[in-house]
């Protein structure tokens, strides 16, 4: 006996809902009819509770249900069937859940990318227009398996970055760790050996602070705290991400790696956008939200509303500074021909090797930077520490 949720009409048309239980959904529906409520949807209990409420959605889950859903339909599978097949043997259970609603959407007459707009959190603008552009012009499959494409792609180069930066994020850690113990229990035993003695200037200062961490380390945890959640809250304004947005683009390596991730996302979003059927100014709107830099897309907004005046899309970017100007000459070159979606997916997986090759540089560039601080640092608590004891050893001695 399974458990299912439902939404159902009474007679006099008010919604209700609740649960039942049933050997299978159609004994759930016959029993809400035996309760004189007209059925409007019937799930499964589980999977709204496990599946549809909890966990989240990755973009490597989207790319493979994109792949899957294509493949069904170039087999000649119908729609409905597709997306029930979809939604049972989905492992993402959240996913699971947005795709039988889905579903229950198209069964009730409703487009593909209708149904899919209601959920903008899991299928993203970008999708939802790429979807309605093949719906209308009978390519649907085509588009599911560019769109599947595109996220392993958006995936892989993401990974890519963020790997690069594990290493060096660990050694910093672990530094700022092996600092903590120091100060918090190998400091203190220096400073009861050196109690009765003067102690040059640096080691002083190191047993002030450690001295005033192992007695204040409540108000040390507090205070870090209420930074790390000030920073976080500012950041997630307006204003902090505008901050910093110019910040990072000011950095010298993370500021170059940063602006060619987005020249990639925008070059490869607006060229799989238009060779796939969508409009050249829908196609801009939804790639100035998808870019993640505030200054690339204030600058499209503004390219926007050239292209709608009738100018070229080549001249506003270059106005912006943002773009190299040999990318420039490609776009302005490439919409003279009338092959810019062509050209644009040709300058995204140039500018994505480029930021591959540009990650690998920074990396190897930050790498002895953070291990000659790390040396350092360790110099110096080396010194303030061996420097007392080679001076009671003098004193000895004389």
């Amino acid at each position: 006996m399974a458990t299912y949720q439902y939404l159902a009409k009474t007679t006099d048309g008010r919604e209700v809902t609740g649960l039942i239980q049933a050997e299978t959904e159609a004994a759930a529906v016959r029993a809400l009819d035996e309760r004189r409520l007209f059925p409007v949807r019937v799930t499964t209990h589980e999977r709204t509770e496990k599946g549809f409420r909890s966990g989240r959605v990755r973009s490597r889950d989207l790319a493979v249900m994109y792949g899957q859903l294509s493949d069904l339909l170039g087999a000649d599978v119908p729609a409905l069937r597709a997306l029930e097949i979809l939604s049972r043997s989905t492992i993402n259970r959240r996913l699971a859940g947005h795709i039988n609603r889905v579903r229950e959407d198209v069964a009730a007459g409703k487009s593909l990318a209708d149904a899919m707009a209601v959920f903008p959190a899991v299928f993203r603008p970008l999708h939802v227009a790429m979807v309605r552009a093949g719906e209308r012009a009978g390519f649907l499959e085509t588009v599911l398996a560019n769109l599947s494409l595109f996220l392993e792609r958006q995936d892989e180069l993401r990974n890519k970055v963020r790997g690069a930066m594990v290493y060096p994020l660990l050694v910093m850690t672990v530094g700022m760790i092996v600092g903590i113990v120091v100060l918090a229990a190998i400091v203190p035993q220096f400073r009861d050996l050196f109690e009765d003695i003067p102690v040059p200037w640096p080691t002083r200062v190191l047993f002030a602070v450690s001295g005033g961490f192992q007695t204040a380390w409540p108000l040390v945890l507090l205070g870090a705290v209420v930074a790390v959640v000030s920073v976080w809250s500012f950041m997630a304004s307006a204003h902090g991400r505008q901050l910093w947005d110019s910040w990072r683009l000011k950095v010298p390596v993370i500021g170059r790696i940063a602006r060619l991730v987005a020249i990639t996302r925008f070059c490869r979003i607006l060229g799989m956008m238009l060779a796939n059927g969508v409009p050249l100014l829908e196609s801009l709107a939804i790639s100035k939200d998808a870019t993640g830099s505030l200054a690339l897309a204030e600058s499209i907004g503004e390219a926007s509303e050239n292209v709608r005046a009738g100018e070229t899309l080549a001249e506003p970017l270059r106005a912006s500074g943002f773009f190299p100007l040999e990318i420039l000459e490609m776009i302005a070159v490439a919409e003279e021909s009338n092959r810019l979606e062509k050209t644009l997916q040709q300058i995204a997986d140039t500018v994505e090797r480029r930021t591959t090759r540009q990650v690998d540089l920074g990396v190897r560039l930050i790498e002895p930077l953070i291990l000659i601080g790390l040396a350092a640092g360790i110099a110096v608590f080396a010194a303030a520490l061996i420097y007392p004891i080679f001076s009671m050893a003098g004193s000895i001695g004389r």
